[in-house]
């Protein structure tokens, strides 16, 4: 089965503030999602199911890239700091998927 990859405004953005070798990063992490999006771990989320995490380390910051999976798509959603522990998780999906 094939994956149609989007994107939201929230994570153009943010990708856009990154290093180039940090988006090259990035390009090649959704370069697997889109081959199989199970690939990396679930994650629990109150109002979203199949959400999933992808470990980065961008610019010495360890951060989250967090996708939906919403066949036929992949959503990715945004970029999460980890030093917030998630708890902005729910606030960045709603922020993201509405913009």
């Amino acid at each position: 089965m094939s994956f149609n990859v989007k994107t939201t405004r929230l994570f153009l953005e943010q990708v856009h503030a990154l290093s180039k070798d940090a988006r090259m990063l990035v390009g090649s992490k959704i370069d697997l999602i889109a081959k199989n999006p199970f690939r990396f771990k679930r994650i629990h989320s109150k109002k979203f199911s199949h959400v999933f995490r992808v470990r980065l380390n961008l610019d010495g910051k360890e951060t989250r890239l967090i996708y939906l999976l919403m066949e036929p798509d992949v959503v990715i959603a945004c970029l999460l700091e980890r030093k917030n522990d998630y708890k902005d998780l729910e606030k960045m999906l709603e922020k993201s998927l509405r913009g």
